[in-house]
């Protein structure tokens, strides 16, 4: 006896309440497994696929691309039963080029990738040519979206529509800015010390453990470290509440397409740097594939973002909305450096900024904790 399901956006996380549909894999009249995934939602922290609860067919779709929902809201209809009569999407697919070549490439091309392509003026024998990954051979919106960034300006500029990541990263980083005080202070930091530690044990490391030793693990532990003796660093303001985190969850930020993540490593102040290894090059493999899962991005406590990996020497980070602090890290470079003798030295040196909420932080406050940071990068070298 055939039952349909309605099928519900679940919940995602602690924190998470909504998110928004990036694509379907699945049409109306498709059979569906058991735990196939139906389609992909985005939230500000990651995107997650969407599993099947039953196994059945696809009866009615209830959500469409680029539609934010809330926790609970429904999805898609499936039956049960392979006796259904299926029904047809309903929506009308905007034409890209005639209406009997666009009807021949229905179940395709999605609506809203037609859309887009009629917008920019992309003509089918086009799309054809575009490298598709999406469930089945398809093209999706990413692949077109990617597409369109990487292809030559025409005269005049196009007009390119946010990305759910993107826009989700501009609203919460506006808030951020315009409800935090923000200030920012510098601090320069001698590594010459570390990178030779870290290029004579790199080989051996990288034999023993199967990933790299970075200096970004370094900085991690630095940061979590420095936290002891500057608590209010690793804090949240609620009203006029300062709550102070009693674990240092760590978030790092990988940049991906479109955007940014941010992974966290949780309990960062009490890790060794080979544990802070592991989970730097795990999270930040499953960052650039699209894989993390969403308890890995959620209760970040402090950041840390390496913008000296583009060759950046300094900047001034944005603090994420929720936290009263972000670390940032500038490139190495070499320079003369006057010693304590007055003697010159050539030295890798390496600016690290403090962006913090002025509501909650003092400056002293946050000079006391980058000179904590960096006390724990010049002399802190080792790997337990």
């Amino acid at each position: 006896m055939s039952e349909e399901i309605e099928i519900k956006l679940p919940k995602l996380g602690e924190s998470i309440v909504s998110a928004t549909v990036v694509q379907w894999f699945k049409k109306v009249g498709d059979p569906v497994k058991l735990d196939e995934p139906l389609l992909e939602v985005s939230t500000d922290k990651v995107n997650s696929e969407i599993p099947s609860p039953v196994a059945g067919r696809v009866t009615k779709i209830l959500a469409s691309p680029d539609e934010e929902l809330d926790v609970g809201a429904p999805l898609a209809l499936i039956v049960t039963s392979d006796t259904v009569v299926t029904e047809e999407i309903q929506a009308v697919e905007p034409s890209v080029t005639s209406s009997k070549t666009c009807s021949s490439k229905k179940g395709f091309f999605t609506p809203v990738v037609l859309k887009i392509a009629q917008e920019k003026g992309i003509d089918l024998s086009e799309l054809e040519k575009i490298p598709a990954t999406g469930a089945g051979g398809r093209l999706s919106k990413r692949d077109l979206e990617n597409y369109l960034t990487q292809s030559p300006k025409k005269e005049g500029g196009d007009r390119i529509k946010m990305s759910t990541m993107r826009k989700m990263i501009a609203d919460n980083l506006v808030r951020s800015f315009y409800e935090a005080p923000h200030a920012t202070l510098v601090n320069e930091v001698d590594v010459t010390r570390l990178m030779k530690y870290i290029q004579e044990h790199k080989e051996r490391f990288q034999k023993d453990h199967g990933y790299k030793l970075t200096i970004t693990s370094f900085i991690a532990r630095a940061i979590g470290k420095g936290v002891k003796d500057f608590p209010l660093i690793n804090s949240t303001l609620e009203k006029d509440t300062i709550v102070l985190k009693h674990g240092v969850n760590l978030g790092i930020a990988v940049s991906v397409d479109q955007g940014i993540l941010v992974p966290v490593i949780a309990n960062c102040h009490s890790r060794s740097i080979t544990e802070i290894a592991r989970e730097v090059a795990s999270l930040s493999e499953k960052a650039r594939s699209g894989k993390l899962d969403p308890n890995q991005v959620k209760e970040g406590t402090l950041t840390m973002t390496n913008f000296g990996m583009s060759g950046t020497l300094l900047g001034t980070p944005i603090i994420r909305y929720g936290e009263v602090a972000i670390v940032g890290v500038g490139a190495i470079h070499k320079k003369v450096v006057v010693q304590d003798d007055d003697s010159l030295a050539i030295r890798s040196m390496m600016y690290l900024t403090l962006t913090f909420d002025h509501r909650v932080l003092d400056g002293m406050y946050g000079c006391g904790y980058l000179a904590a940071v960096k006390r724990h990068l010049e002399s802190d070298i080792h790997l337990t």
